[in-house]
Formats: C-alpha cells, sequence, structure tokens
C-alpha cells in the first residue's frame, strides 16, 4: 500500500498542476485591447469619412465596444472601477453590459454586412429593431438584478463562481452568458455560411475565416464559464475553468476577431499598392524611350506617394508622345498591325506592337516626317496615349517588334499570306 502512494501522489498532483499551467498561460487583457486599438486605428479614418455608411458604423461600434470589454475587464480597471465608484463589484454589470453591446453590436454587423446596405430593406429593418430591442432589454435587466442582489464581497477575476449561488447575482451571470452564447452561435452560423459562397474577394474570405475562428472560440469561452457556474450549482468545484481557462480563450479569441477585421483592409491596401508599383514599372521601357526625345525626367519628390509617381510618369510620357505622334505614319501602323496578326499575336497585343514599331521609328528619326507611301496621314493619338501600358509592355520584347517589323517590311501580299 505505500509503495503505492507516490503514484497516486503523483496523478493527484499532475490533476492539480492543470490549474496551475493555465494561470502560466494567462495572456494579459491588455494584448487584446491594444491589437483591437490598432484594428479600430486603421478602420477609424474611413468610419469618419462615410460615416453615413451603416456598414462602417457598425464595424467602428463594435471594435469601440470590443476595446471598451478588454479595458475594463481588466483586474487592474476593476478595482478601479469599484474604488471609484464606491460600490463593490459594480464592475459587474458594467462589464457585463458592455459584453451584452458588443455582441449586439456583431449581429448588427452581420445583418448590414452580409446582405449589404440596400438588400431586403425591410426585412434587416425588423432585424436591426429586434436585436437593439432585445439586447437593450438584457442591458436593463443585468441592472436590476445587480440593484436587487447582495454582492458585498469584492471580487476581481472569480465573481462569476463567487456568486454562482447568490440570489439575483446567479441570475445576473447566467443572462449574461446566455446572450453572450445565442450571439456568438448565431454569427458564427452567419459567417460560416458566407465563406462557403462563391465569388468573394480573397483577403475577405480569410478575413471571414479569422472572425470564425475567432467567434468559435468565444464558444469555448462560453463553455468554460457555464460548466464553472453549473459545477457550483451542483456543489462541485471547477472554478479553474473560469478564471484559469476563459480568460486567455477569451484574450485570443479577440486578437484573431481583430485580425479578421484587419486583414481584407490591408489586404486591399497591399493588393492596390501591389498594381500600382507593377504599372509604373511596366512604363519604365516607354518613359525611358520618351526621355530621349521628350526633354527632362519627371520631376522627382522623395516623400510623393506612389499613385502620384505613376501620374507624372504617365503625364510625362503623353505630353512627350503628343508631339510625336505628328510624325508617325499611318499606313506604317496599319500595315505594322497586319504583320502582327499574321504572326499569331492577338488583337490587343498586335496594336501594341504596332505602336511600339512606329514609335521607335519616329524617334531613330529624329523627329523627321517619314515619307507617306499612301497618303493615309498622321496617326490618331487617342489610341496612342491611351494604350501606353500594352506599348511599354511591348517594348520589353525587342525580338518581336523586330519580326513585326520585318514581316511589315515586306510586299502586301507576303504579308497577307
Amino acid at each position: 500500500m505505500t509503495a503505492d502512494l507516490p503514484a497516486t501522489g503523483a496523478a493527484v498532483v499532475s490533476a492539480l498542476e492543470l490549474p496551475g499551467l493555465l494561470d502560466e498561460l494567462y495572456i494579459s487583457f491588455w494584448i487584446p485591447a491594444a491589437v483591437l486599438t490598432t484594428a479600430l486605428a486603421i478602420k477609424l479614418p474611413t468610419v469618419i469619412r462615410l460615416w453615413r455608411d451603416p456598414l462602417l458604423r457598425a464595424v467602428g461600434g463594435l471594435l469601440i465596444l470590443a476595446c471598451a470589454v478588454f479595458v475594463f475587464a481588466a483586474p487592474s480597471t476593476i478595482a478601479w472601477t469599484n474604488r471609484v465608484t464606491g460600490v463593490p463589484n459594480i464592475s459587474a454589470p458594467w462589464v457585463y453590459s458592455l459584453l451584452t453591446a458588443f455582441c449586439g453590436s456583431c449581429l448588427l454587423l452581420i445583418i448590414t454586412w452580409r446582405n449589404g446596405p440596400s438588400d431586403r430593406a425591410a426585412a434587416k429593418r425588423r432585424a436591426v429593431r429586434w436585436v437593439v430591442c432585445v439586447y437593450s432589454g438584457v442591458i436593463v435587466a443585468l441592472w436590476t438584478l445587480f440593484a436587487l442582489a447582495d454582492a458585498p464581497v469584492e471580487r476581481l477575476r472569480d465573481l462569476d463562481t463567487y456568486y454562482a449561488t447568490t440570489p439575483f447575482m446567479r441570475e445576473q451571470i447566467l443572462l449574461y452568458l446566455l446572450a453572450h452564447t445565442v450571439a456568438v452561435l448565431i454569427t458564427s452560423w452567419l459567417l460560416w455560411n458566407w465563406v462557403r459562397t462563391d465569388g468573394l474577394d480573397a483577403w475577405l474570405r480569410w478575413g471571414l475565416m479569422f472572425l470564425g475562428v475567432g467567434y468559435a472560440l468565444n464558444l469555448v469561452f462560453d463553455a468554460a464559464k457555464l460548466t464553472a457556474v453549473a459545477a457550483r450549482w451542483t456543489g462541485h468545484e471547477a472554478d479553474w475553468l473560469s478564471t484559469d481557462l476563459a480568460p486567455p480563450v477569451a484574450c485570443l479569441s479577440a486578437i484573431v476577431i481583430a485580425l479578421g477585421f484587419i486583414l481584407p483592409h490591408t489586404g486591399q491596401y497591399l493588393r492596390e499598392r501591389r498594381l500600382v508599383r507593377l504599372a509604373h514599372r511596366e512604363l519604365r521601357p516607354l518613359y525611358h524611350l520618351m526621355r530621349s526625345v521628350g526633354g527632362p525626367r519627371a520631376p522627382f519628390v522623395p516623400r510623393s506617394t506612389p499613385e502620384l509617381r505613376l501620374i507624372r510618369r504617365e503625364t510625362f510620357i503623353r505630353d512627350a508622345l503628343l508631339p510625336l505622334s505628328r510624325h508617325i505614319d499611318e499606313g506604317r501602323r496599319r500595315r505594322s498591325y497586319e504583320a502582327a496578326l499574321s504572326l499569331g499575336f492577338t488583337p490587343e497585343r498586335a496594336k501594341a506592337l504596332a505602336a511600339a514599331v512606329v514609335i521607335l521609328e519616329a524617334v531613330a528619326d529624329g523627329r523627321q516626317p517619314p515619307p507617306r507611301e499612301d497618303g493615309t496621314g498622321e496617326v490618331d493619338s487617342t489610341d496612342l496615349l491611351h494604350d501606353i501600358g500594352a506599348t511599354s509592355r511591348a517594348l520589353r520584347r525587342p525580338d518581336e517588334i523586330e519580326a513585326v517589323r520585318a514581316r511589315a517590311a515586306a510586299p502586301t501580299e507576303s504579308a497577307r499570306t
């Protein structure tokens, strides 16, 4: 029997160490608050600029409430709120109200975001009124129950389990957990249904997936809290689920949700910047060619945005092409286009190659008018100035340009054959 005691003791110690291990994994409430504040800072300029957009208002309100939940749920803030008001545990209905308002904001956001601002307006208005009325009623009930309850002992981290069997506090705790669970279930269901729809932008899909994972983690938070409270009701003790497991899960959930809001915005921003930089780089061959005939280079401003640099490069190229286009022969351009088609290029590519051929010849001629054999007149500068991107890309393939030039120089019958 004595030999069995160490093994039994080790098992007991191992079981007792689990809450301690979870306590070591505790995530400060200020970390998700900082992440959520970052997401709010990214979205806030757009929210202010487009305040009339109900979707943006819903996003802004949700992020503000999420930040407020973690700021006021921090133990240090709970102690400060109780001390300033002079009412023990008044932070409980305040934090529960913020969390309930956050739940309602989640539902309002999905209702607005899922269908757009104008789809099924009457049904959406009814859904919005229903959410506002129900969750406003829950908040009023939370404060009413707290006013009726007797909770004189201040609890900073274990209030839910400490007062789980106290009249009116018991109902208050159960009410906020049920309201949170219902909102999370509905929001998660709507999000994952939306993720499976076709035609979504890739960044939006990833953002929705992060939001879905974040709300799924909220279900773990609710399950841990409800299990710990129910254990108290049945005379058992599982407080570590509420004090050690639920808080880090809530923090992780908030971080993942914040990433879900940040990803679509960041992805769209990066995609737009990539497209602008790509367009700027694609214009480099034509830009350098025009510098040889169009005067000094475009002015460079160190702090100019990529969009401004692109506009300046486009403007410089068009300003140089406009006088040069008067010395480009339309017949030569048409023959180059037909030659490119005969070589198997698509019409769009053939058009760009023909423009590149005649621009190079005009530059090589030193702006002197070439002889017009068919009297067709000058080239139409509209297309020439509009398709500068395609023309610049064509200049990157001198072998194709030479092939088109050689085919265009052959007799017309050979080119058609």
